[in-house]
């Protein structure tokens, strides 16, 4: 095992294989990127506080603070360790598995093709063109994705959930209070997108034309649909959204208690350049 401690800006190359990346930081900014070439490079431009100690065993990567574990981390809440912050960029390759955990940090993952497990208590996080399949599990930090082919699971209490130009065929995600806001365009695979919250607001925009059973329910909020083939109705105030579009082989289920539901359609991809920016308006 290689070990390092970091406690000033700098810069370290890893010669060996690196398939597995975990980093921890408090406060500032992660920002992980996948390369097509074989060493890792990571550098530290700003840290304040404790040293970040970076260990390679094998072929896994850690980039973490000693006093702050993987298991457990959604519930760590010491406020003296949080007298501490960190800028740290890290250059892997593309197919590496990568697990990063937040408190109160921003986070930004591109160019991933493996696995990407995220973790924030408070801290944000974004992710660009990421082909594989994502976890993400929040407390009150939100994920903003765009471009993603993978299938994707979020988690989170009142942090928002907003996906752009999303390519893969499975969304799964629930919150108490946060908001919902789904493009998705699959590329004629068929969906599967169960959304599940209590009083945060949920909008999906599907492609038109879709094949997806549709099945969206409220039970005191507003619905909008944009869907001639599907039906809107209900009684003493709840609402639902049903029907199937095109085949049905694609699935839809979208709930919550007291927030809203809008279904909007993305236009045909022939009028995407035209009409593109007036659809994010409305989302």
């Amino acid at each position: 095992m290689s070990e390092w401690s970091v406690g000033e800006p700098g810069k370290l190359t890893f010669d060996k294989p690196v398939t597995v990346l975990n980093v921890r930081i408090v406060n500032g900014t992660v920002n992980v990127v996948g390369t097509d070439e074989d060493a890792a490079r990571m550098e530290v431009s700003e840290i304040e506080g404790p040293p970040l100690l970076v260990t390679q065993q094998g072929s896994t990567l850690t980039v973490a603070y000693d006093d702050l574990p993987w298991k457990g981390f959604l519930k760590w809440l010491d406020r003296k360790g949080w007298r501490r912050s960190a800028v740290v960029s890290l250059a892997v390759p593309a197919g590496t598995r990568v697990e990063v955990g937040v408190v109160g940090a921003a986070a930004v993952v591109s160019g991933i093709a493996g696995r990407t497990e995220v973790r924030g208590v408070t801290g944000d996080t974004t992710l660009v063109g990421v082909t594989g399949s994502v976890r993400a599990d929040t407390v009150s930090g939100s994920l903003e994705a765009q471009a993603l082919s993978g299938d994707l699971r979020f988690h989170s209490v009142s942090g928002d959930l907003t996906v752009v130009e999303g390519a893969g065929s499975s969304v799964r995600a629930d919150s108490v209070s946060g908001s919902m806001i789904i493009d998705i365009d699959p590329a004629g695979r068929p969906t599967d997108i169960a959304l599940t919250n209590v009083s945060g607001e949920i909008a999906i925009r599907l492609p038109h034309p879709a094949d997806t059973e549709v099945e969206a329910n409220t039970a005191s909020g507003s619905v909008s649909n944009a869907f001639e083939d599907l039906r809107v109705g209900g009684q003493w105030g709840a609402k639902r959204i049903t029907g199937r579009l095109g085949t049905g082989q694609g699935r839809l289920k979208a709930t919550t208690v007291s927030g809203s539901i809008a279904l909007l359609r993305r236009p045909p991809a022939a009028d995407d350049s035209w009409d593109a920016t007036t659809d994010k308006k409305v989302l």
